[in-house]
């Protein structure tokens, strides 16, 4: 159960961003992304997912920067800026970094299987953003941005999975509690 709660507050997240980018509300994304991020961190387990929730906001962030920048994708409603990624992609960052020890968990200690995952998955999820509305465009053609994305994830998501299996094992008994810590 908890998994599946893990996954459709994300999913809402991701849903209230694109849809908030695509009507020029590039905050929408941030106010459903919050109430899932202070859930979660006020946790008793929440102390080893604070780490991984600034770490990958970061650095999603900063890898979406490169493809704003690069001018290979387009964001719809570019807040702050046309050449990094937006408040809203900041917004589903923050959502995701807290799947990567619930949802999936099940790729930690598998850098491949994380690897072909995220280079199947990440461009499949722009390719939906693309479709939802145009919150995404590839402004240098499909190819190029779907090859660039693949390259990207298959290096990003097995990173960050590593890093937040880290983060859990620095924290052996927040991972106790929680083992008995019933949602």
């Amino acid at each position: 159960m908890k998994v599946w709660l893990n996954i459709i507050g994300y999913e809402l997240v991701w849903l209230a961003a694109a849809w908030g980018a695509v009507h020029d509300l590039p905050w929408l994304g941030v106010l459903a992304m919050v109430p899932f991020v202070l859930w979660y961190l006020s946790r008793p387990d929440g102390r080893a997912d604070r780490p991984v929730f600034v770490v990958v906001l970061i650095g999603g962030s900063c890898l979406d920067s490169i493809y704003a920048a690069s001018g290979l994708i387009r964001y719809a409603s570019p807040v702050p800026s046309a050449h990094a990624a937006p408040i809203w992609i900041a917004a589903i960052w923050g959502a995701f970094a807290l799947t990567l020890r619930h949802s999936f968990r099940f790729l930690h200690g598998r850098p491949w299987l994380a690897a072909l995952m995220g280079a199947i998955g990440a461009p499949l999820a722009y390719l939906g953003a693309g479709r939802f509305g145009y919150a995404v465009q590839f402004t240098r053609g499909e190819p190029a941005a779907l090859v660039a994305l693949a390259l990207g994830w298959a290096i990003a998501l097995p990173a960050m999975l590593a890093f937040a299996a880290a983060m859990e094992r620095s924290r052996p008994s927040d991972i106790r509690r929680s083992a008995a810590h019933v949602d």
